[in-house]
């Protein structure tokens, strides 16, 4: 008889998968699906970032996350929205979140909102990239065809990384401080080099 070798598994490819990320600093971080337990450590990191990181994030000034959007993060409706955090290696509710990417899809529509937060604690280490190519799987998985955020102008990091993954730059009508950014994923997306 030969043996037989057994193959490893294959990890999966799926948007809710878990990864195990090791930034260049050592640092390791799961890059995994929020959870309702994340719920009070994502308002704990909350109060641990910057005005301007708050800012940029929600285009005005935030004092804290209220409990019912906290909610609506941490359970978005099945195939309706989809949220990925980056975190240490802790079960949820335990760990420290330090970066948040979201999508909504649009009321009866094949398009969704996408929005991101990488915190200063591990920003510079490509999650940014990272959590947004997970949102393009899981809206590609969904049926979503054009993915569509609003950025401040002066938000220079988020707009370099939306140009990067191809994302088309349109001047807002209603605000002269925000643009909006729109990806059609009907075509793959850029990887930076």
């Amino acid at each position: 008889m030969t043996p037989t070798r057994r193959r490893k598994p294959r990890p999966s490819m799926r948007p809710e998968r878990t990864e195990v990320l090791r930034l260049a600093d050592g640092r390791e971080l799961w890059v995994r699906p929020v959870q309702p337990a994340d719920a009070a450590p994502i308002a704990g990191a909350f109060e641990l970032l910057g005005e301007e990181e708050v800012r940029s994030r929600y285009l005005h000034p935030v004092k804290a996350l209220s409990e019912d959007y906290l909610r609506q993060l941490v359970a978005p409706a099945p195939g309706e929205g989809f949220a990925i955090c980056a975190a240490e290696p802790l079960p949820p509710g335990e760990a420290l979140v330090g970066a948040v990417a979201r999508l909504t899809r649009d009321p009866g529509g094949d398009s969704a909102e996408f929005a991101i937060l990488v915190s200063h604690f591990v920003s510079g280490q490509g999650l940014g990239q990272l959590l947004m190519l997970r949102l393009f799987e899981w809206a590609r998985a969904h049926g979503i065809r054009r993915i569509w955020g609003d950025v401040l102008d002066e938000n220079t990091a988020m707009i370099a990384l939306a140009q990067s993954l191809g994302f088309e730059r349109h001047a807002s009508p209603d605000d002269p401080g925000l643009v909006r950014v729109s990806l059609a994923l009907d075509t793959p997306a850029k990887r930076r080099r």
